[in-house]
């Protein structure tokens, strides 16, 4: 399994605010913004960049200013900001405890700095595990081994798990913007 990227995260921010590098590093580095889902080094990030500009999701200008060095400033594309909703909105986010954490967060981090709706994020993430739990519950009836059926019961209840998460998630996002 791939590890997942940044790609679409560095894509909102980039829509939220025209940034340069060590701005957009920021986000990565603090606590209270994506710093307790991703772990981002500066060479990840300018190397991110480099792939997103290469396929024309962003476009960097040089900016040059009195107090600092020249700096590319990027900004997304009509291309990004496709690319950018598609993955906003993926109707099937993937189910594993991992990616959830991960792209989830950042789904639900990027909607809000945009002003997007977050409940087709939530119910899609809802949606795509419950999902998962029926395709396991019907694997478990073919199982051959006790390992087998320990392991299938474990991945269900992490997928349980998560669904009564997301919920309390939710109703807490709407809680707070109430």
């Amino acid at each position: 399994m791939k590890r997942p990227v940044p790609d679409q995260v560095i894509l909102g921010l980039i829509k939220a605010k025209p940034a340069h590098g060590y701005e957009l590093l920021e986000k990565f580095d603090s606590p209270t913004h994506l710093g307790r889902i991703w772990t981002m080094s500066t060479s990840q990030l300018y190397a991110v960049l480099k792939r997103l500009e290469e396929s024309s999701l962003i476009s960097g200008m040089q900016t040059e200013t009195e107090e600092a060095p020249p700096r590319m400033i990027y900004t997304i594309t009509d291309a990004g900001e496709n690319e950018l909703l598609n993955w906003l909105f993926d109707p099937d986010p993937p189910t594993s405890i991992h990616r959830l954490r991960i792209m989830f967060l950042s789904r639900l981090y990027i909607a809000d700095i945009l002003n997007l709706p977050v409940a087709p994020i939530f119910a899609n993430q809802r949606t795509v595990c419950a999902d998962q739990i029926e395709k396991f519950q019907l694997e478990k009836t073919r199982v051959g081994s006790k390992l087998e059926m320990l392991t299938i019961g474990f991945i269900i209840g992490q997928l349980e798990s998560a669904i009564e998460w997301l919920k309390e998630a939710e109703k807490g996002w709407k809680d707070d913007r109430q």
